[in-house]
């Protein structure tokens, strides 16, 4: 709402944002990012390329102990989703703990830093915690300007929805939430969870996000993508993911504002909202299907000499415009502010940002 404030002098307008603790809610795959500056000789001990994104096999298994021990690292709270809630909630600043998140981490050493790491970045993690799997975790090992990517997500598999999602005092959590973001991710792990979340949005009118992730998650977990579509409000992905859902829901189209306007008119649930597909294209214009029109926005322009690292570029913008999703901002505004988190994070390595947002 709006307050007028007179004085002598001038009318301040007071803006205030209805909009509070949880009102953002998030579930997904947790890992602890380890970050360091390796050599040569680490990289071919554990036969890593220097610029990779690999899944850590058996081999993999001592290099997360030996990073921390031979090295000198640094710790982040990581993972999908959780970069997306962690992003929204710097771009919103006050007040805290805007943003819940959901996940599953062990009882380790690990576990203990990604709940400490997490409340630093002022999100409210709520991990259901077991001891069957240790903490999920994501090497970055440094050689230079590349990055080698090592990800184990272990614990980040056990998620159980009948004992952490559907406990009364972690459901409370949920209804408290406006809008609802799970990244496709998700999907290899608990769609029953992601379908009770989904159902209740669609059931509340309230808004239901959720990002294609990948194009293996649209070739080979189609079948759990599209159960949960007909709940999906808000659609994320980027060109090549939105080529291969394309390509698995024969649109027969390469054309990416095609695409959106195809994905937007598939079946849906809760008729009261029209379905908005947001498609990234690195630097090319974001593209936007919204109500009966497709729209496009040029991203934010970059020297390519300040370009750190894009791994987290679309972790942040889905994190921006989430951050203008729960402020109930106009869609073209949540553009902006998706391209700016965006602009931000790949300046930096991994999904790092400074104390605050210089966002206007």
């Amino acid at each position: 709402w709006v307050t007028d404030v007179p004085d002598k002098k001038c009318v301040d307008v007071i803006i205030c944002f209805c909009f509070s603790a949880n009102s953002l809610f998030g579930m997904g795959n947790p890992l602890l990012d380890i970050s360091a500056v390796v050599d040569k000789d680490f990289l071919d001990k554990y036969s890593l390329k220097p610029n990779d994104q690999i899944l850590a096999e058996d081999k993999h298994k001592a290099l997360f102990d030996e990073l921390v021990k031979k090295f000198k690292v640094e710790y982040h709270a990581g993972g999908a989703t959780q970069n997306s809630i962690k992003i929204a909630q710097w771009m919103i600043q006050e007040p805290h703990n805007v943003g819940t998140f959901f996940g599953c981490i062990g009882k380790d050493k690990f576990g203990e830093i990604l709940k400490q790491k997490a409340k630093e970045t002022h999100v409210d993690a709520h991990y259901y915690e077991q001891d069957e799997e240790p903490t999920g975790t994501c090497a970055a090992c440094i050689t230079g300007d590349n990055r080698s990517l090592v990800a184990n997500l272990a614990a980040a598999n056990c998620y159980k929805k009948e004992k952490h999602l559907d406990l009364e005092e972690n459901w409370k959590l949920v209804e408290k939430a406006r809008v609802y973001y799970i990244a496709g991710f998700f999907l290899t792990v608990s769609v029953e969870s992601i379908l009770k979340v989904a159902k209740h949005a669609s059931e509340n009118n309230k808004l239901f996000c959720m990002n294609l992730s990948a194009p293996f998650i649209c070739q080979f977990f189609k079948d759990s993508l599209m159960q949960v579509m007909p709940y999906i409000d808000v659609l994320f992905g980027n060109e090549t993911e939105a080529t291969a859902f394309a390509k698995e829901q024969d649109f027969e189209t390469e054309d990416i504002q095609e695409i959106a306007k195809k994905a937007q008119a598939l079946p849906k649930v809760n008729k009261k909202r029209q379905r908005i597909v947001v498609f990234t294209q690195g630097k090319d214009d974001t593209v936007m299907g919204s109500s009966d029109k497709i729209e496009t926005f040029p991203v934010l322009k970059i020297d390519p000499k300040d370009i750190v690292d894009t791994n987290g570029a679309g972790d942040a913008f889905v994190g921006g415009f989430l951050s203008g999703l729960v402020q109930e901002k106009p869609l073209d505004q949540c553009v902006k502010a998706a391209h700016y988190s965006a602009n931000v994070i790949i300046r930096r390595a991994g999904c790092t940002f400074p104390e605050k947002p210089d966002f206007k």
